[in-house]
C-alpha cells in the first residue's frame, strides 16, 4: 500500500496528454489485424501463441516518432493497448473454435459461419474486459508492490525508454522480412522441405525430426530456455520412452483407438502411427491434469482476489482525478446483461439460457483467477487452456445431465468453452495493459474502450483468418494440426459419448502427478507431451540461443538487456512475418487459376526441375536443416547487433 502512494507515474494526473486520437486507434486496429492473424496461424500451427504488447509498443514508437513525427507517451500506449487485443483474441478463438469446424467435415455439416466465430469472439473479449474492470483497483493499484505483471512493467519501460524503443523497431521489421522471405520459400516455392522426420529402424517406435520454421524459433527464444526445454523433455517421453514400449510390448495387440494390431499401425505409418493413435490421448490427459492442478494452486488467490475486488470496488471511491477513472458499474453490469442476452438469443450461436448462465459464472471467476496469475508469471504462462478444460469439463457434465447431447451438447459445450477461453485470454490483456497505464499515467477508462475498440478488430480479423485458413488447407492436416482445439474436441466427445481410450488418458494425468511432485511445471510439460516434438524441437533451439546470449561472456547488465530486448523484437518479427506469409500462402490456395489448379499450385510450381535433388528425402532433409542452421545464426545475429 505504501508503494501506491510512491508511485509517481510518468505523466501526472494533473496533466492531460492525447489518447484516443484517431491516429492511435487506426494504426492500433491495423496492429490488432495483423498480431491477431499472425497468432491465430501461430496457435493453429502448433498450439502456442506470444504476447503482442511489447512488439506493438516498439512498432508504434518507430511509425509515430520516425515516420509521423508525433512525440506522445500517452497515444503510444494506446496503440500498443489496442494492438495487443488481436493475440489475445486469436489465443482463445484457435484454442477452441476449429473443433467446429472438425465436427463439420465429420458429420458432412455445414461450417460455422464467419459471422458465428467472430461473433462468440467479440462477446467473449468484451465479457473479459468488463469483468476484469471491477478488479483494476484490488490488482493493479492496491497490490502494486505486490504483483509484478512482468509483460506490463516491461512494455511501460519500452514506452518510457522514448528513442531508444523507436530505434528498436528496426529489429521488428528485420525478423519479419526475414521470416517472410524464409517462409515463401519453404511452403510457397517449396525450395526445401518445411518438416524434417528421420524414423530410427533400430530404436523401433522412436522418430525424430522438427518443423524447420521461423515462428517456432522465434516462440523458443521468446519462451526460453527453461520453458522450451520442459516442452522438448514432455516430446523425449512420449517419442523416446512410451512409443518404443507400445510398439515393443504391443506387437499384435489391437489397441483402441486403432483398429488394426499395434504392428500393423507400426509398419503402416511409422512412429508417426503410434503417435497419433495413442500418445496424444496421454498427452490430452497430462494436459486435462495440469489444468486442473495449476486451478487448484491458485485457489488461495482467487480467493483472495475476490476479497480485493468487493473490498475496492463495493467502496465506490468517487474521484475526479484523470488516472482513477474507470467504466461506470452502470456500464458494465449493462454490458455483461446485454452480452449474455446476445449469447442466448443471437441463432447464429448455439448456446441456451443455462448455457449463457454459465459463461457468467465461469466468467468472471476465470477472469480472476486470469488477472491475478498474468500478474504473478505473466502472460506467457497463463493456464488459459487449463481454465479452458476445467470449463469444458463441468459444461459436458452438465449439458449431458440435462439431456443436452449429441451434436446439439457437444457444439454448445464447444462455444460455453470458446467464450471462456476468450474471457480469461482478455482479462489477462487487460491486466498487463491497465498496469502499463497505471505506471505510465494514462487514463484506465479510455484504455478500457481501446480494448474494445481492439477485440472489435481482432473478432473480425481471427474469424476471417479462421474461416480462409480451413477453406485452404482443412483443420487436423499436416499445415494445420490444431492442437488445441483437437485436445477440446476429444474432451467433449469423451464426456458426451464415452469414447476416449481412458486409460491412456488416465496414464497421462498420472505422468502429470509425478511430475508435479518433482516440482517442474506441469503444462509445459504435458503440452510437449501432447504435441508431436517436430513442434518442441526448433523451440529448444530458440531456447538454447536464448541461453547462449544470456551466458556471453564480456557483457555488462546493460548489453546484456539490450542483447535480450533485441532477441525478443527479431523473435517478435519471424511470428509474425510467418503468420502473415502463411494467411497469404493460404488466399492463394483457394484462388482458381484455371486448369483445376490453384494460384497456390502455380506459385508452388515454379522451382520444380531447377532442383530436382529434392526428390531425395535425405537432400531435401539436409536443406531443410541447413536453412533453420541460418536462421538460428541471423536470430544469433541480431541479439548481438550493437548500437541499436
Amino acid at each position: 500500500m505504501n508503494e501506491k502512494k510512491e508511485l509517481k507515474p510518468f505523466v501526472p494526473a494533473e496533466k492531460t496528454l492525447p489518447e484516443i486520437t484517431p491516429t492511435s486507434i487506426l494504426l492500433g486496429v491495423v496492429l490488432a489485424v495483423v498480431f491477431g492473424g499472425a497468432n491465430a496461424y501461430l496457435g493453429l500451427r502448433v498450439g502456442l501463441t506470444v504476447s503482442a504488447s511489447i512488439p506493438a509498443a516498439v512498432i508504434s514508437m518507430g511509425i509515430m516518432r520516425k515516420v509521423m513525427k508525433k512525440n506522445s507517451i500517452l497515444e503510444n500506449n494506446m496503440v500498443q493497448t489496442v494492438g495487443s487485443a488481436g493475440e489475445s483474441v486469436a489465443a482463445g478463438v484457435i484454442f477452441t473454435l476449429p473443433a467446429l469446424f472438425l465436427w463439420a467435415a465429420e458429420w458432412g455439416s455445414k461450417s460455422p459461419s464467419l459471422l458465428e466465430i467472430a461473433s462468440i469472439a467479440f462477446i467473449g473479449g468484451a465479457m473479459g474486459i468488463l469483468f476484469m474492470v471491477p478488479l483494476r483497483k484490488a490488482l493493479i493499484v492496491q497490490e502494486h508492490g505486490t504483483l509484478p505483471y512482468p509483460e506490463g512493467k516491461a512494455c511501460a519501460k519500452v514506452l518510457v525508454a522514448g528513442e531508444e524503443g523507436g530505434s528498436k523497431a528496426s529489429a521488428v521489421f528485420v525478423g519479419l522480412g526475414v521470416s517472410s522471405a524464409y517462409k515463401l520459400a519453404a511452403d510457397g516455392l517449396k525450395a526445401f522441405p518445411s518438416e524434417v522426420h528421420y524414423e530410427i529402424p533400430a530404436y523401433k517406435g522412436s522418430g525424430i525430426g522438427m518443423d524447420v520454421l521461423p515462428a517456432l524459433l522465434g516462440v523458443g527464444y521468446i519462451c526460453g530456455p527453461k520453458i522450451s526445454s520442459y516442452l522438448f523433455c514432455g516430446g523425449v517421453l512420449g517419442w523416446f520412452v512410451l512409443m518404443p514400449l507400445i510398439v515393443l510390448f504391443g506387437a499384435d495387440m489391437v489397441l483402441f483407438p486403432a483398429t488394426e494390431s499395434i504392428a500393423e499401425v507400426y509398419a503402416a505409418k511409422g512412429s508417426f502411427g503410434i503417435w497419433t493413435n495413442y500418445i496424444k490421448y496421454v498427452g490430452a490427459g497430462a494436459v486435462a491434469c495440469g489444468g486442473v492442478i495449476s486451478l487448484v494452486k491458485s485457489l488461495p488467490l482467487i480467493v483472495q482476489t475476490f476479497r480485493g475486488a468487493v473490498r475496492g470496488f463495493g467502496k465506490g471511491e468517487a474521484t475526479d482525478e484523470r488516472t482513477n477513472q474507470d467504466l461506470s458499474l452502470k456500464a458494465i453490469l449493462s454490458g455483461i446483461v446485454v452480452l449474455a442476452f446476445a449469447l442466448w438469443l443471437l441463432p447464429v450461436i448455439p448456446i441456451n439460457l443455462f448455457g449463457a448462465f454459465l459463461i457468467i459464472v465461469f466468467g468472471f471467476f476465470f477472469a480472476t483467477v486470469s488477472s491475478r496469475m498474468v500478474g504473478l508469471v505473466g502472460s506467457s504462462n497463463n493456464p488459459v487452456s487449463g481454465m479452458t478444460i476445467a470449463t469444458l469439463l463441468v459444461a459436458s457434465l452438465v449439458l449431458k445431465a440435462t439431456g443436452m447431447t449429441g451434436r446439439e451438447g457437444m457444439t454448445a459445450a464447444i462455444a460455453i468453452g470458446g467464450v471462456i477461453c476468450i474471457i480469461a485470454a482478455l482479462a489477462g490483456d487487460t491486466s498487463q495493459d491497465l498496469k502499463t497505464g497505471y505506471i505510465l499515467g494514462a487514463t484506465p477508462k479510455k484504455q478500457q474502450i481501446g480494448e474494445l475498440v481492439g477485440v472489435f478488430a481482432a473478432a473480425v480479423a481471427s474469424g476471417s483468418v479462421l474461416y480462409l485458413l480451413d477453406l485452404a488447407w482443412g483443420y487436423g492436416s499436416s499445415e494445420l494440426p490444431a492442437p488445441q482445439a483437437t485436445l477440446m474436441k476429444l474432451i467433449v466427445e469423451g464426456v458426451m459419448g464415452g469414447n476416449l481410450p481412458w486409460t491412456l488418458v488416465g496414464i497421462g494425468a498420472f505422468i502429470a502427478i509425478v511430475i508435479e511432485i518433482l516440482g517442474i511445471p506441469v503444462l509445459p510439460f504435458a503440452i510437449g507431451l501432447y504435441l508431436p516434438i517436430h513442434l518442441s524441437t526448433p523451440m529448444v533451439a530458440g531456447g538454447v540461443v536464448k541461453w547462449l546470449v544470456d551466458k556471453k561472456n564480456g557483457q555488462n547488465e546493460k548489453e546484456k538487456e539490450d542483447a535480450d530486448a533485441n532477441g525478443v523484437l527479431y523473435s517478435s518479427g519471424l511470428i509474425a512475418g510467418e503468420g502473415l506469409v502463411g494467411i497469404s500462402l493460404a488466399i492463394l490456395a483457394i484462388i482458381p487459376a484455371g486448369k483445376g489448379k490453384t494460384a497456390g499450385d502455380v506459385v508452388g510450381g515454379w522451382l520444380p526441375g531447377l532442383m530436382p535433388a529434392l526428390a531425395d528425402a535425405n537432400v531435401g532433409n539436409l536443406l531443410g536443416l541447413a536453412a533453420f542452421a541460418l536462421l538460428a545464426l541471423s536470430l544469433w545475429r541480431a541479439c548481438c547487433r550493437k548500437g541499436s
